[in-house]
């Protein structure tokens, strides 16, 4: 199948563009920075989906908005109206058959920087509104809320060990998901699931869950 993959050079995207090369797909990826993967099937698009002007790509089939950036004064414009630019422009056809968002864990939560949470909360209730119109193409529209990933834009954190123990301290499974984690749910939301459609999965290792209970 066509995939159309925003933020595919880094972390969680490249995770997800190198697992459908792997399973075969034609993966085409939108990412402010230069190309990171090398294979016959990858096409790279050097753009942001914010400001640049979206070129024509025709009959995706699978379209996964992963393109985000973390407390930078960006968050609303690139997280969600930079989400909502890519999904109008390429998702209301008649090839399509998934469109997949990747939240976060704070869209619920809202434990995040505020206008980070914000734009990720945005992005469930966007998430929906899609799955309404992408139903008469027989699609459907979900999104997954990671919660921490082992990636460079946390290294901060995971490599500080007072920091990284008061996260472990409120994680019911004391860890974090890795990104090749997070692209099997991927795949397995966009191309094996048929009927799940305008849901959200929290991917947290229990962080939400967690709570003491006092008898």
């Amino acid at each position: 199948m066509k995939v159309l993959l925003t933020g595919s050079s880094k972390g969680i995207g490249r995770a997800i563009a190198q697992k459908f090369l792997e399973c075969g797909h034609f993966v085409t990826g939108m990412d402010i920075c230069e190309s990171s993967i090398e294979h016959k099937n990858y096409t790279h698009i050097q753009s942001d989906v914010f400001s640049s002007e979206l070129p024509d790509i025709e009959g995706t089939e699978i379209l996964i908005n992963n393109a985000g950036v973390q407390d930078s004064g960006r968050d609303i414009d690139v997280n969600l109206k930079g989400t909502i630019r890519v999904t109008e422009k390429y998702a209301f056809q008649d090839k399509i058959k998934s469109v997949l968002f990747i939240a976060s864990a704070s869209a619920t939560s809202g434990s995040e920087f505020p206008e980070y949470a914000a734009s990720k909360g945005g992005i469930l209730s966007y998430m929906k509104n899609v799955a309404l119109r992408v139903a008469r193409f027989k699609a459907t529209s979900n999104s997954l809320s990671p919660g921490g990933v082992l990636t460079a834009l946390n290294d901060r954190v995971v490599s500080d060990p007072v920091l990284w123990k008061r996260i472990m301290d409120q994680t019911l499974l004391p860890k974090w998901a890795t990104p090749e984690e997070i692209a099997e749910w991927a795949y397995f939301v966009t191309v094996v699931n048929k009927s799940m459609t305008a849901q959200d999965i929290v991917i947290d290792n229990g962080e939400m869950a967690k709570a003491d209970f006092v008898w």
